[in-house]
């Protein structure tokens, strides 16, 4: 664990602009920088870096954080990796306590590739034996008559084994020795153990876990090797084998071939999930590099955290037998909680006793980027996968799928999915939606928000300024940001708080993809949650509320709208003033005196 104020103190010290400089052409623009956003398409800039406050906005995607939070969305990079980029770049030590590994004695000679000096961490000794093994692995993938022709009648070219370096482990018990001159002996904490490579036990003579395999590297976020996949070539058992668990290696958080394929990701704009390593190396070979694969494993949250770094748009790829729908369906349980709004998790289901590697030597890449096109969004197939498995067209199978969808709903945090999420299966189920929260017996917060306790009417405060009243009466009706002006966002002004949160919010407002009236307070609140503007709007929200009964809506609002375009016009006029007059242009001149007249 790191500790939070060595993380504070770490932030302190560095600028965001030369972190996020480092990765995108920022330009100046006024107090801040500016670039168009890494996280969606764009062409004008509304990338925001703040150097005063340290933080980034995106004003078009709602993207924000620190230096941190950056590495982390923009570089797939975990949080303690985000950490560990920014101490190396600032020239911090990272205390002792919060190192991920501790320091291991090992001689200085301890294998004929060389290894680190005895006080070296135990993860740079690994990685080391992790790419001495994959090396020998590649050579004798070059000298095995039998596991090149498998990977001949793969597909597999050699410009594609050689990209993924691929490799061979032949058969025998203690092959690796010819590269270790410390295979261990009735040592089990010896490095090569530790990595996964070697099976030790007390007692008892150890042995290489890999014999007759086909080896693909599993490469973690840093493109270090912290891992193997072996495909056996003799019919035996397990047919995939991959490394154990070990100080490099968690299968449930590593993706195989994520670190190459995120360019690709970034660029398309989407990631293809599949099963299997010749799913990925097939798929690459045929054009398709948005591609990575669990490791054996069922998708975990940590995979769909990983991806929504890389991506808004996931799309998991399963066989369409029942083991396929079965896997699906664990990825979609573990996706729920992950879900934002915003982010679009599909799934994609091949035709039966078709697997991606085979679909794609079949029918080649337009045929498989078709079916990606045509892949199902989560929702369709949640409800259709819980469709299918009751009657709805008897009252037992409706309060079937209501007690069905409980535990699926209650995982949700994304509020507009889960609002929309919730008016489906009510349809389905026959009932209100605030029947079926009743039903389930809770009431979730983002998808049935409860009204706010109304306050007694009051007397309104005398001194309110316009973009905080337009704030306001849209906080109480969405619906008014219909009559409001887009000129009027030329306003937001630099270092005007109430102005940049009255901007943002029409702007999530005109983009939002629920119909205005749906919208509740709660969700608005909820998109500005995690934003530089939630104080503010906190602070807005808990003034003098809007009673219907004591207030001209309509005046309010016109009002509100004519005192902020009166404070454009004396905004500008000032500006005009402060140039000398022989300096304006003839153009300047007549809008001095147009603004004048006003």
């Amino acid at each position: 664990m790191i500790e939070q104020s060595f993380i504070q103190d770490l932030l302190a010290r560095i600028d965001i602009v030369d972190v996020v400089a480092r990765h995108l052409p920022l330009k100046k623009a006024g107090a801040n920088f500016t670039a168009c956003c890494p996280f969606h398409n764009e062409k004008t800039p509304s990338f925001t870096v703040s150097p005063s406050k340290q933080f980034y906005h995106c004003f078009g995607c709602g993207r924000h954080g620190n230096a941190i939070n950056f590495l982390m969305e923009h570089g797939g990079m975990s949080f303690v990796e985000a950490v560990e980029s920014i101490a190396a770049h600032a020239g911090v030590q990272i205390p002792a306590n919060t190192e991920s590994f501790g320091v291991a004695a090992v001689p200085a000679s301890a294998d004929k590739a060389g290894a680190t000096a005895s006080n070296a961490p135990i993860s740079s000794t690994l990685h080391e034996r992790m790419e001495v093994a994959a090396k020998y692995y590649r050579e004798q993938l070059k000298q095995s008559e039998l596991a090149i022709d498998y990977l001949r009648q793969r597909g597999v070219s050699g410009q594609t084994a050689l990209r993924f370096s691929i490799g061979y482990a032949p058969p025998g018990w203690q092959n690796l020795s010819a590269v270790f001159a410390d295979y261990p002996v009735h040592d089990t904490e010896h490095a090569l153990v530790k990595a996964g490579l070697v099976v030790g036990h007390e007692g008892k003579k150890s042995y290489d876990r890999f014999r007759n395999r086909i080896m693909f590297p599993i490469k973690g976020q840093k493109g270090k090797i912290v891992g193997f996949g072996g495909r056996v070539l003799d019919g035996s058992e397990p047919k995939y084998l991959n490394s154990p668990e070990t100080p490099l290696f968690t299968k449930g958080r590593e993706l195989y071939n994520l670190v190459s394929a995120g360019a690709a990701i970034r660029q398309s704009g989407r990631v293809v999930v599949v099963e299997g390593y010749m799913d990925v190396v097939m798929l690459v070979q045929h054009g398709i590099e948005n591609v990575v694969a669990t490791l054996g494993t069922a998708t975990t949250s940590v995979h769909v955290q990983k991806l929504m770094r890389y991506t808004d748009e996931i799309v998991f790829c399963f066989d369409g037998d029942e083991a396929g729908k079965k896997a699906a369906w664990r990825a979609l349980e573990n996706s729920l909680a992950q879900l934002k709004d915003g982010k679009d998790i599909k799934f994609l289901f091949l035709p039966e006793k078709e697997d991606p590697d085979s679909y794609v030597r079949a029918h080649g890449r337009s045929a498989f980027e078709a079916q990606i096109e045509r892949a199902l969004p989560l929702s369709l197939f949640l409800c259709n996968e819980l469709s299918r498995r009751v009657d709805l067209g008897t009252s037992e199978g409706r309060a079937r799928l209501v007690q069905q969808a409980g535990p699926l709903l209650s995982q949700i945090t994304a509020p507009v999915f889960a609002f929309m999420l919730m008016k489906r299966l009510s349809e389905l189920a026959g009932i209100e939606p605030s029947q079926l929260a009743v039903f389930l017996k809770f009431k979730h917060k983002n998808l049935l928000p409860a009204a706010p306790p109304r306050r007694p009417a009051v007397s309104r405060p005398l001194s309110v300024t316009p973009c905080r009243r337009l704030i306001q009466i849209l906080l109480h009706d969405v619906a008014y940001v219909k009559k409001i002006d887009s000129d009027l966002l030329a306003a937001r002004g630099e270092g005007n708080d109430e102005m940049a949160l009255l901007a943002a919010l029409i702007e999530f407002l005109q983009a939002s993809l629920v119909p205005v009236d749906e919208l509740t307070p709660a969700m608005l609140s909820a998109h500005f949650d995690q934003t530089p503007y939630r104080t503010l709007l906190d602070q807005i929200v808990s003034d003098t509320p809007i009673q219907e009964a004591d207030w001209d809506i309509e005046a309010e609002f016109m009002g509100g709208v004519a005192r902020l375009r009166e404070g454009q016009r004396k905004s500008r006029m000032t500006e005009l003033h402060s140039k000398p007059l022989h300096l304006l242009t003839p153009e300047e001149r007549k809008e001095l005196q147009r603004l004048s007249v006003s």
